[in-house]
């Protein structure tokens, strides 16, 4: 793990993209390691999962380290998951912007989140098209007790280069027309996964989200 850290932290340089490790298929022992070795922001896809690791980790690490969730949040989660994520990558709809406000206005609090954006047409993933996010957005930044930090979003399934920078930089590209358009700083893209990761961040990500790449198969 020391040696696939080295490896991203090297390519990352000093450019400002977080590391955020997918515990997905790692076990606690495992995120003690990467902790150990100075990672401190984790993701996970599924709400119970990332409760119940947090959990079991010593409470060094569990008080020292922040958790995204990064799966596709069904709605029945959302009162789970809200206070419980210092950040939610996966908001993929106005309704569930609704919810994720409404449930965090019930706990007072406010829960920071990340737009997911469909740059290329993929009927395996959700998330807003370029035209629904501007036609909903309005709304969306006038809702209570959430804070709209960026978007998010996933390539399709392909191993062709030229779509993962079609994607990335379609997402740069849009967060930048946002800020102009509606007069807001959007600062965060969610960008790369262990495959396409060195892509993203060349289009600008400010989060790559690495599993594979950090713990191994």
């Amino acid at each position: 793990m020391a040696a696939n850290l080295a490896k991203v932290r090297e390519a990352i340089d000093d450019q400002a993209v977080r590391l955020i490790a997918v515990t997905k298929h790692a076990t606690n022992a495992q995120i003690e390691e990467a902790f150990s070795l100075g990672v401190s922001e984790f993701g996970e896809s599924r709400v119970q999962d990332a409760l119940r690791k947090r959990d079991e980790l010593p409470p060094h690490v569990a008080l020292n380290s922040n958790w995204h969730f990064i799966g596709h949040l069904q709605s029945n989660k959302v009162k789970q998951a809200v206070g419980n994520f210092a950040l939610i990558h996966s908001v993929d709809s106005l309704s569930l912007a609704e919810e994720v406000s409404r449930i965090a206005c019930q706990k007072g609090t406010t829960q920071s989140i990340l737009l997911q954006v469909k740059i290329l047409p993929d009927d395996s993933k959700s998330g807003f098209t370029k035209e629904e996010l501007c036609k909903n957005l309005s709304t969306i930044l006038a809702l209570p007790s959430i804070k709209v930090e960026g978007l998010m979003t996933i390539t399709p399934l392909t191993n062709d280069v030229k779509l993962w920078h079609e994607s990335f930089s379609g997402l740069s590209s849009l967060r930048d027309q946002l800020n102009r358009e509606f007069g807001i700083s959007l600062k965060e893209l969610s960008m790369g996964m262990s495959d396409d990761w060195r892509e993203a961040i060349i289009c600008g990500s400010t989060m790559i989200r690495l599993g594979r790449a950090i713990f191994g198969n």
